[in-house]
């Protein structure tokens, strides 16, 4: 059931790969905060269950984010079935994380379009209904290998780069539409993301614990809890808690960017 008061009371929300991990839990959090939801994604099924819990504040799309038709068809869904759009959180993409010398045009091309031409098209579908509005939020989910480098990642790293600079010029070409930008770079995606790329006896929940490491508070979380540190972040960015935030880069990843600690060294 959602809430009929909270942070994001009277507000439209649509959200990208919206059927399961951090998507889901962002979702469902802006449902419980007063939202009115619509989950866009190629998964079919669980993207209407997920729809069909959450009740009457919420409803599926099919969106393919490279689509320019699935996305006018999105848009019209939030204006027409929930009467505006407010925010938008381009959160579905893709990985693939493969060395540099076996990977190829396509894998290369197909990364880009998802995880960069998506944000653009998306981006671009909902100027109008949030410049009607006169006002809006656009959340675009990045990453922390949108910040430093990762072998592997040559592609995913490149398009991460990219959605913090479409972030930037998007913020402050439709600030004067009251339309406010934003970029989320957690650590890492969704463990349904990372699983196919880890050894087949090691626990994803153990792998992704050490990966959180530096911060003692994340030790005995699950990966559940900081999916949901990641919705928080994108929920505080969608109210209008955040005003004055627009053009950032917001981190939630236990201070991974911050550095590394050298052995041995005061502080240590």
């Amino acid at each position: 059931m959602a809430g009929s008061e909270g942070r994001l009371a009277g507000k439209v929300a649509l959200v990208t790969g919206g059927a399961r991990g951090s998507g889901e839990a962002t979702a469902r959090m802006f449902a419980t905060e007063g939202a009115k939801v619509v989950i866009g994604d190629l998964l079919d099924d669980l993207g209407e269950a997920v729809a069909k819990e959450i009740g009457d504040a919420a409803r599926y799309v099919h969106l393919d984010v490279t689509s320019e038709s699935d996305w006018e068809h999105a848009v019209e869904t939030s204006v027409g079935h929930f009467g505006g759009l407010d925010v938008l959180v381009n959160n579905a993409g893709i990985l693939k994380i493969v060395a540099i010398e076996d990977t190829s045009v396509q894998d290369f091309e197909r990364m880009v379009r998802v995880n960069q031409l998506g944000p653009f098209l998306g981006i671009r579908a909902v100027i109008e209904p949030m410049k009607a509005a006169g006002r809006g939020s656009i959340v675009n989910i990045s990453s922390i290998d949108g910040h430093m480098g990762m072998n592997g990642t040559i592609a995913y790293a490149s398009t991460k780069f990219a959605v913090r600079g479409m972030t930037r010029v998007a913020a402050l070409e439709l600030g004067r539409y009251g339309i406010r930008v934003n970029a989320v770079c957690p650590e890492a995606g969704g463990l349904e993301m990372v699983k196919p790329y880890m050894p087949e006896n090691l626990d994803p929940e153990i792998a992704d614990g050490f990966s959180h490491r530096r911060l003692a508070s994340q030790k005995n979380r699950t990966s559940a809890d900081r999916r949901d540190d990641v919705a928080r972040m994108v929920l505080f960015l969608a109210s209008d808690e955040s005003a004055s935030c627009t053009g950032a880069d917001f981190y939630v990843d236990s201070g991974n960017s911050a550095g590394r600690i050298i052995k041995g060294m005061p502080g240590s």
